[in-house]
């Protein structure tokens, strides 16, 4: 698919200001537009939480013929009733669309990314694309939570088969599987729950992968091991809820303490760098919880991860899960994920990239087409953050710190958003009913969104220079360009410099938009366009101005990662995070949505927290805490041959649709499998061992 050049793309802004521009031109803020109607979208059906799962024995459990008579026959592992758990995890056949499968075939990814190594909980990226929700498994679920109303949207048990409050709210005690190992056979217990926590999240020198931090699950928050199976936290809040879906993916999601913490610095001679190291793509078999252990990698090829013969899930026949034997993962780019999964050589993909979607449709509509796709609500948001910190974070040089300056001023952030022609971003990526007019804030998909609540301010060129000047800011050289204040950075052009994911098509492209459109008000944008891990690092380290970011769960779901929406602790907002001193230097409006936000958290009403959203939603749009760019929906993307696939599944809501879609549970009609396996009749083998399992 051919994507639209820098030049293109700008000329395209230019000419796309037209009619919307004269019919938007006031600056006067409003309500956004009602976006259009979303063709070929499909329908959730809604179930109860308690019709997914449950924890218990069985008379009888199985596998797959091959595992038991080329490995538990041969004597290389126990049967496999000794390799479940006292009660495992059941899958209710009521909510399986397909009910009970059979055995065989494979899911074939194709993603964008490329995998650090296999130490998740220190920060390393294993490719992203599904990969890590397949090694990961944490205390509490909440992605197949799409289809469960909102009355009913407390996270589902996972890691924690059980927890329960004490009569104050303040203790939670939360059970854990009994019984269940890591895919090597040795057991989960305790002891990886208090490492993840105790060497990990509140060692400042470990970032786990997501994020997490003490402040994810509130300041103040202790945690303490029972027994083997039971673990103890402690709130300052009473009945915190919220925090359990802090404990799902990706934020609380335990590694094998017994390979990690023979590494980390705190019990070995290693420094932190090597232990963040130690395990590199090219370690196999590294010990996972998930479905599927790694077993091969070639650079810029492929991985490929075979059945965890120690999964700790079943169905209510008994039949361990899961159903498929192997994932693939081709290393290729996200468009082509894309094109790949249309065309029938890969099997699955978040269609998220809007470049695609008009051909995507086109030929999911065809007869022959070995893919079915479906547009879920409008949940991709794209917005420009603007760095608060004027305390440090990140070492700002001169300019720099001139520049964050300038975004904590009203009149500044005020002209950054009326001079951003929303309409004109939208139509650059994809024609027709996709996109939408995004101010920022809750995504509209969510349930929590009101509309009325957010403050949108019209494109308006003339009244942006306006506001710009209000903020001090003027041409003083003539070169088109607005100067800083004489004795502010040498009273030299403003400058910024635009961080970006270059591993994404869209990214690039909204980024070329702002600076084109930016160009037009009179400030300068550098794209600093940098790769996943590099681009992360350069933003949960500071380094950055503005930042082009696509949101995440807690615009999606707001129930989950909750306290990212603001500044609620030192860490826990995207673009304000506390300096040197460890000090947040929050303003006003800061000060109100870290109030809302925490109230959020600990409240028990319904409705209370249905009214706190809308605080939030107004306090942000009408404040300009991040400026929206653009929404569209995203579409599931599966091939035809899989079964139980929940209709209507979002790409993105609680989590990714690799998630949502439970791939565990996943299946092939025998009449429709296909001989895609590469290490056929093989299951994982010793950690660290080289090349194919035996």
């Amino acid at each position: 698919m051919r994507f639209p050049s820098k030049a293109s793309l700008v000329a395209g802004l230019a000419m796309g200001i037209s009619v919307f521009a004269v019919a938007a031109y006031a600056s006067e803020p409003t309500t956004p537009p009602e976006p259009a109607p979303l063709p070929a979208q499909g329908k959730i059906k809604y179930v109860s939480r308690d019709s997914i799962l449950e924890f218990k024995a069985l008379p009888e459990y199985h596998e797959p013929d091959w595992v038991t008579e080329k490995y538990v026959k041969a004597g290389k592992l126990p049967p496999v009733k000794d390799r479940l758990p006292k009660e495992p995890m059941v899958y209710k056949t009521e909510n399986m669309p397909n009910g009970v499968g059979v055995y065989g075939d494979v899911l074939r990814h194709v993603i964008g990314g490329r995998p650090e190594g296999w130490n998740y909980g220190a920060g390393q990226t294993q490719g992203w694309g599904g990969i890590d929700i397949a090694l990961s498994e944490c205390l509490t679920r909440t992605a197949p939570l799409f289809q469960v109303e909102a009355k009913d949207t407390e996270p589902l048990p996972n890691l924690a088969k059980s927890w329960e409050w004490s009569p104050d709210g303040h203790k939670l005690t939360m059970h854990l599987i009994e019984g269940s190992k890591w895919s090597d056979g040795a057991p989960f217990n305790s002891d990886d729950v208090m490492f993840y926590w105790e060497d990990e999240v509140l060692d400042h020198n470990v970032s786990p992968l997501n994020g997490a931090t003490q402040e994810t699950f509130g300041a103040g928050t202790t945690l303490k091991k029972i027994d083997d199976y039971t673990v103890e936290w402690t709130f300052k809040e009473a009945f915190p809820r919220q925090y359990l879906f802090a404990m799902a993916y990706g934020t609380f999601c335990p590694g094998p303490s017994h390979i990690l913490k023979p590494q980390h610095p705190k019990y070995s001679k290693n420094t932190y760098d090597q232990f963040k190291n130690a395990f590199p793509p090219e370690f196999m078999n590294m010990p996972v919880m998930g479905a599927w252990v790694p077993v091969s990698y070639r650079p810029d090829d492929i991985i490929v991860m075979r059945r965890n013969p120690y999964y700790w899930k079943v169905d209510e026949k008994g039949n361990q899960l899961p159903y498929l034997n192997e994932m693939q993962y081709k290393l290729s780019t996200w468009a082509d994920r894309d094109v790949q999964a249309v065309a029938g050589s890969a099997d699955m993909s978040n269609l998220e990239q809007p470049e695609n979607f008009v051909a995507s449709l086109k030929r999911a509509a065809e007869p022959s087409a070995p893919a079915r796709l479906a547009f879920g609500p409008r949940l991709i948001g794209y917005n420009l953050m603007m760095n608060f910190s004027a305390n440090g974070w990140g070492d700002p040089d001169e300019r720099g710190q001139a520049i964050r300056n300038l975004n904590r001023d009203e009149h500044f952030r005020k002209a950054v958003t009326m001079a951003l022609d929303r309409k004109a971003i939208g139509d650059s990526l994809v024609k027709g009913p996709f996109t939408a007019i995004y101010p920022g804030g809750l995504s509209s998909g969510t349930s929590f969104y009101d509309r009325k609540s957010t403050v949108y301010y019209p494109y308006d060129l003339k009244g942006a220079k306006a506001e710009l000047e209000k903020a001090g800011l003027k041409d003083t050289d003539g070169d088109g360009f607005v100067n800083f204040p004489a004795g502010t950075a040498g009273g030299k052009d403003v400058e910024i410099v635009l961080l970006v994911n270059n591993d994404y098509v869209t990214d690039k492209s909204l980024a070329e938009g702002v600076v084109g459109q930016m160009e037009k008000l009179g400030l300068r944008v550098i794209i600093n366009a940098l790769d996943g891990p590099k681009r992360d690092d350069a933003h949960y380290s500071g380094r950055f101005d503005w930042l082009v970011r696509r949101n995440t769960t807690e615009m999606a779901s707001v129930v989950q990662n909750t306290e990212q929406l603001a500044a609620v602790g030192p860490r826990t907002s995207w673009n304000h995070r506390a300096g040197k001193d460890g000090q947040l230097d929050l303003m006003p409006f800061e000060k109100d949505l870290a109030d809302i936000v925490s109230k959020f958290i600990t409240s028990q009403d319904q409705n209370e927290r249905v009214e706190l959203m809308k605080k939030f939603q107004k306090v942000s749009t009408e404040n300009i805490n991040m400026v929206g760019l653009t929404e569209y929906p995203g579409a599931l993307i599966i091939n035809k041959r899989f079964s139980n696939i929940p209709e209507g599944t979002p790409i993105f809501m609680f989590n990714w649709a690799e998630d949502s879609i439970i791939r565990e549970r996943v299946f092939v009609a025998a009449d429709k499998q296909q001989k895609y396996e590469l290490f056929a009749n093989t299951l994982p083998g010793k950690p660290g061992e080289k090349g194919p399992p035996n």
